[in-house]
């Protein structure tokens, strides 16, 4: 992996071709696969399945610069997720397929911070209907 590649991905760290980081609940560890074109790669996720692999995948279609982004489980048994990013070809030159991956992990989180933000503050002004108008 080029040194490009790892000042893009910023706070991973590599390790013989791997990535991880120490940031969130998880360790998340992402290798690039083979077969890397300009403008699209293909990457392997240990340790995630369908749950990442669909929320991820459509919010990286959102990038408008995206053209294309599939997921697949190689095999049910194995613990890990392929994940295919193709960018259009107008974008190449300051989008690489790392930097879609990376802000789609980004947004993501953010969605999931504000759900959970916007569930909470639900959860503190439920009203039992049972109670007289107070708030629990």
């Amino acid at each position: 992996m080029d040194s490009q590649v790892e000042d893009i991905l910023g706070g991973m760290e590599e390790d013989d071709g791997e990535l991880t980081t120490d940031e969130g609940l998880s360790d998340i560890r992402i290798m690039t696969l083979p077969g890397e074109e300009e403008g699209s790669a293909s990457f392997e996720i240990i340790g995630e399945d369908h749950t990442l692999g669909n929320a991820l995948r459509y919010i990286i279609m959102k990038n408008p610069e995206v053209e294309f982004c599939g997921y697949s489980i190689p095999h049910p048994s194995e613990d890990k997720m392929n994940i295919r990013i193709q960018i259009y070809s107008e974008y190449w030159e300051h989008t690489r397929p790392y930097d879609a991956l990376m802000k789609g992990l980004d947004d993501l989180a953010d969605l999931c911070d504000h759900i959970t933000h916007a569930f909470k503050e639900a959860r503190d002004s439920f009203v039992d209907p049972g109670d007289s108008g107070e708030q629990r």
